[in-house]
């Protein structure tokens, strides 16, 4: 397997990016881009994404991991960053990926927050997307609110809680960034992700959707199952599976979830690609 890390020049500034490529590129079986979660999850998760993408190069997949503007290693700050440049990344990103491996089947591997992006930024491209979830986020909205609770209890700490979530909606409202658990949350990031939701995929290809559970039955989330019976009513190729291990993107020390990477390798070359 082959790695290569990078800046690629973007607008603005540069991207950082990890390229991890089969070792006989003659026999190539797919193109992946790989988009991050939010904030303080995309550090916790590098651990399992680093060894889902060496997996997925071993299997003859060339993997594009890239760390969206204001994240990682990219230029600009978090408050830099908007939901608009991030769809932008993702485009460019693919663009990027697809002009130097022609003809290979597309997918956008999302991970929480980086599925709502990755299901929009596949509904606004020119070609066919496969989709691959982790753990997706079905609520921008219901998410911000989750990511705000953060500033709320750090306040509730210091005897300062009365009217903190209200107080931070205005702020956001009326143009100012607010400060959440050490990110400072930009008024346009906010906003797109407040309006994002996981709606029913738009272009020809699969999607593979993958949760992970205490249950050790493999049943789906009652939340998980609906939308995907929904899609498939609407004539969606979607699939849904439900692994055993930990919530790796949250815990207190970084961990692992080998269920989740066999879980993947089966979605996206135990079939053939569309």
């Amino acid at each position: 397997m082959a790695l290569e890390a990078f800046f690629l020049p973007a607008s603005p500034g540069q991207r950082f990016v990890l390229l991890h490529g089969p070792d006989e590129p003659s026999r190539l079986r797919g193109a992946v881009v790989y988009v991050h979660p939010f904030a303080e999850e995309l550090n916790k998760s590098r651990r399992m994404a680093a060894l889902q993408a060496r997996a997925m190069a071993a299997a003859g997949f060339a993997v594009l991991q890239i760390d969206l503007l204001g994240c990682g290693d990219s230029s600009g700050d978090f408050g830099d960053a908007t939901w608009e440049a991030w769809l932008a990344d993702i485009e460019f990103a693919c663009d990027w990926l697809v002009r130097r491996r022609p003809g290979t089947p597309l997918w956008l591997w999302g991970q929480r927050t980086g599925c709502l992006l990755a299901n929009e930024a596949a509904n606004r491209m020119k070609r066919p997307v496969n989709l691959l979830f982790w753990q997706p986020v079905l609520s921008g909205k219901q998410f911000l609110q989750q990511f705000l609770r953060l500033r709320l209890a750090a306040e509730m700490l210091g005897s300062d809680s009365k009217g903190v979530m209200e107080r931070l909606r205005n702020e956001l409202r009326q143009g100012d960034s607010v400060e959440i658990a050490g990110y400072l949350l930009s008024p346009a990031l906010a906003s797109g992700l407040e309006k994002a939701e996981l709606l029913l995929p738009h272009r020809s290809g699969r999607v593979e959707w993958i949760e992970i559970s205490s249950k050790t039955d493999g049943s789906l989330s009652p939340a998980a199952a609906a939308r995907l019976t929904q899609w498939q009513a609407a004539g969606q190729s979607a699939r849904g599976a439900s692994v055993n291990g930990p919530a790796f993107w949250q815990t207190a020390e970084i961990s692992e979830c080998p269920a989740l990477i066999e879980a993947s390798m089966l979605a996206i070359a135990g079939a053939d690609s569309t």
